[in-house]
């Protein structure tokens, strides 16, 4: 089974629209004095609803994954969606403390479709910059800058990354959310996004979609393929980099 022309369309449309509502309902919230919790719930949910309606009408036979929903999935929805070939996955809000800390811009939202257990059709909207990258359209990888960054999360760096940064000699770079990171590697922004330390399914199938169709490497960080709409949605760690680097960065996970 494949995609069709109007699922990676459906994609970036419901990404792009879902973005522009939590830009709008972000700024009504801080005009109303509402706080970082008030922003998160209001955030998650808007978007959440918006994105499985609109798929529960668009694509009523595909099962759709999302992170607000997994917690309400029941066994017979959750067979269904195992016995499916094509499911969307979606965050509908990638990164709700960078959402929660205006102005930041470093939060995203996803729409996939993984078929056969493939992240095939993606789009992140980075709406804060009013930005959607997409399978529809994929994206161009920019020439190479000649240095190398290294996404890492606002926290702790992975210490994968840092032993990336130490053998290649290069920047560690914090940003926010895991679409928001992977998506600064396809716009050249940075050079490798690793992680380790825990991810789940909508976290990366979105971003994976359109970093592969940019031609990006993509995989976990052992080098082994990144397969979605398992039983467990945990999916705790991503590499995504620029074909050049793959056989250093890959020869630095290996070692350590």
């Amino acid at each position: 089974m494949t995609a069709t022309p109007d699922d990676h369309a459906l994609a970036a449309k419901l990404a792009t629209e879902a973005g522009r509502l939590l830009v709008d309902l972000r700024a009504a919230l801080v005009d109303q004095g509402a706080g970082a919790a008030e922003l998160k719930d209001h955030g998650d949910r808007l978007s959440h609803e918006f994105l499985t309606e609109a798929l529960a009408r668009l694509r009523p036979e595909d099962p759709v994954l999302s992170e607000e929903g997994v917690a309400d999935e029941t066994p017979g929805t959750k067979a269904a969606r195992l016995a499916a070939s094509r499911v969307w996955i979606v965050d509908p809000l990638d990164g709700t403390r960078e959402f929660s800390e205006p102005p930041r811009t470093d939060w995203a939202v996803h729409v996939a479709l993984c078929i056969d257990g493939l992240a095939v059709v993606g789009a992140v909207a980075l709406p804060a910059l009013g930005i959607t990258l997409s399978t529809e359209e994929p994206p161009s990888l920019p020439a190479s800058s000649g240095t190398v960054r290294v996404l890492v999360s606002r926290t702790r760096p992975p210490a994968e990354a840092e032993a990336i940064a130490g053998a290649l000699g290069a920047e560690l770079v914090p940003m926010g959310s895991a679409g928001a990171k992977a998506m600064a590697v396809v716009r050249g922004l940075a050079e490798c996004y690793p992680h380790s330390g825990g991810q789940y399914e909508w976290d990366s199938c979105a971003p994976v979609a359109v970093a592969g169709a940019a031609g990006l490497w993509c995989s976990r960080l052992d080098g082994s393929a990144l397969r979605y709409n398992a039983p467990d949605p945990y999916l705790p760690d991503l590499l995504v980099c620029r074909p050049e680097l793959v056989d250093a960065v890959r020869g630095v996970l290996d070692e350590h």
